[in-house]
């Protein structure tokens, strides 16, 4: 007769339930995996089977009941692991949709909203084309095999312990957090150049002829001056989006590292 003791139990539950709940949290912040147009149930069989993978390569969790409040204490660590992960990729897809809204500023769509279901907001067209346009960049560079890489990774970089955390760790995800300024603008950059231009001709000729009307005749230039800008940039912005992207997957193994516990 197969007998279970107790503490065989919760050993058991402590190896699949804390690296469950880093996982469950990656995935609900992450922008792909974790869109609200993916089920619930979906998003936490595909935690289930990422964890009942990744359980057999990791460390021997800490001697702790997973009931006790210390084991609670490490299930809420856990929990803003995965978190801080999703929210440093996330980065990413913000600076790209930031680009969008400066640059449909710029061209005179910024009235031109479109309903997001991912953020359940109003946002500009353009943006809304960026974050599509970025997404699909994102898995044509197998982007979603690198963040399951990464949370592989994370295990190892920053294991289960009962220790807390440091605090450096989130001053590195808080200056990260500027790099959606950066970035978007670095994006938007090329577009945001030549309507700069363009409006400074109209200035002149609106200068040259008192007559002609601004209105009339600015709004549809720069429109179409920043639809064959944005057209003749795309296939520069892949290049950009790629480093972008191994930028946000280091700088969350970077957070991990400078959030590791300082051991007595």
């Amino acid at each position: 007769m197969i007998s279970v003791t107790s503490g065989q139990l919760n050993a058991w539950l402590a190896l699949f339930v804390w690296p469950f709940v880093r996982i469950l949290g990656l995935i609900a912040t992450e922008p792909i995996l974790g869109n609200t147009s993916i089920p619930a149930r979906v998003k936490i069989g595909l935690a289930l089977l990422i964890t009942l993978l990744l359980a057999p390569t990791l460390d021997t969790p800490p001697a702790v009941e997973p009931g006790s409040a210390a084991g609670i204490l490490i299930l809420m660590q856990q929990l803003v692991i995965g978190i801080a992960m999703g929210l440093a990729i996330r980065v990413v897809f913000t600076a790209t949709e930031m680009a969008g809204h400066v640059m449909g500023l710029q061209m005179g769509l910024g009235f031109a909203t479109f309903f997001d279901p991912q953020n359940a907001a109003q946002v500009p067209l353009v943006a809304e084309f960026m974050g599509l346009f970025a997404t699909l960049v994102f898995l044509s560079l197998n982007g979603h095999l690198m963040v399951i890489a990464a949370l592989s990774e994370s295990f190892h970089t920053l294991p289960i312990s009962a220790h807390p955390f440091a605090a450096g760790g989130w001053g590195v995800l808080a200056q990260w957090g500027g790099e959606i300024f950066l970035a978007g603008l670095l994006i938007a950059l090329p577009v945001v150049g030549a309507l700069l231009i363009t409006n400074l001709a109209i200035g002149i000729m609106t200068r040259a002829a008192p007559q002609l009307n601004i209105f009339a005749v600015g709004f549809p230039l720069t429109l179409t001056a920043g639809f064959v800008v944005l057209y003749l940039a795309m296939p520069y912005f892949m290049p950009v989006l790629g480093r972008i992207w191994s930028d946000g997957l280091a700088m969350a193994m970077q957070v991990l590292q400078s959030a590791r516990p300082v051991m007595p």
